[in-house]
This record gives C-alpha cells, sequence and structure tokens, in this order.
C-alpha cells in the first residue's frame, strides 16, 4: 500500500480540468467555422440560382444548409461545455455524420437516377460514407458506455 490519499470518483471528477483539450478546442472551432462557412455557401449559392428552382432542388439545398447548420451548433456546443462530456461530443457528431450521409446519399442516388448517370457509382460512394459514419457511430457509443461503466464503478466503490 501506498502513503497517497485516495481520491472519491466525485473528487476525480471534480479535480477534472473543466477547459477542453487542445484537441478538443480545435475540433470544436473547425467545426463551428466549417458549418457557418458551408451554410454561408449554401446559401449564397441557392440565393444566387437563375430563375424557378424544382422543389427537390430546394429541399437539397435546405438540406445542405440544415446539416452545415448542425455542425457550427455542435462546434458551439462543444465550445460551451464546462464539464466533462464522457464521450457524449463524439456520440453527436457520429450522428450528425450518419444522418448528413445517408440523405446526402439518397440525394445523390435520386440526382442520379434523374440525370441517367447511373445509380452504382453514388450508391458506391454514399455507402462508404454511411458505412464509416456507422462504425464511428458504434465506436463512439461503445466509448461512452465504457466511461460511464467506468464511473459508476467508481462511484459504487465510494460508497462502501
Amino acid at each position: 500500500m501506498t502513503d497517497e490519499p485516495r481520491l472519491s470518483a466525485r473528487e476525480m471528477l471534480d479535480h477534472l480540468d473543466t477547459t477542453l483539450a487542445r484537441r478538443t478546442r480545435v475540433r470544436a472551432v473547425t467545426a463551428l467555422l466549417a458549418g457557418l462557412a458551408g451554410a454561408v455557401f449554401v446559401t449564397s449559392l441557392w440565393g444566387s440560382e437563375p430563375g424557378p428552382l424544382p422543389g427537390r432542388t430546394h429541399l437539397s439545398f435546405a438540406l445542405f444548409t440544415v446539416f452545415c447548420l448542425a455542425w457550427a451548433c455542435y462546434g458551439g456546443w462543444l465550445l460551451t461545455r464546462r464539464v466533462p462530456l464522457f464521450a457524449t461530443e463524439q456520440v453527436v457528431a457520429a450522428w450528425i455524420a450518419l444522418a448528413a450521409s445517408v440523405v446526402t446519399t439518397g440525394i445523390a442516388a435520386v440526382a442520379a437516377v434523374r440525370s441517367g448517370a447511373g445509380l452504382g457509382f453514388a450508391l458506391a460512394v454514399g455507402g462508404l460514407f454511411v458505412a464509416v459514419a456507422l462504425v464511428l457511430a458504434v465506436r463512439a457509443h461503445r466509448r461512452r458506455a465504457a466511461l460511464l461503466r467506468r464511473r459508476r464503478e467508481l462511484t459504487r466503490r465510494e460508497r462502501s
């Protein structure tokens, strides 16, 4: 046994640095700026299109704008958090990526069919993005579950 004082789980959590790690801050700022820049770009492109656009084109522009704003909101949310996140930020990012990948694949597939370009390439590329996003979502959920399980274990030991 060592003579070092033992910290309870709550004390360990309280001692965690409340500021974000540099890597997390960089990721948050990148998401925020890229999301805002993407939203500005897509909406300016949308607004500058000449003539009346079909409804599905308006829907596509609107969805891309929403995805960009979701990334911007994610970056802002991450920057304002001052508590241990227990990998919640990774779960949120993975779900945004998965939703964006699925919807973008659907839009690309519809556009490919309508243009006669063939569905295979759109589904192959989109499927790859969806598969990667799905793997990241599963990993994020597992990591978060492991961290929460560990916190519960530490809390139980503290009560004992």
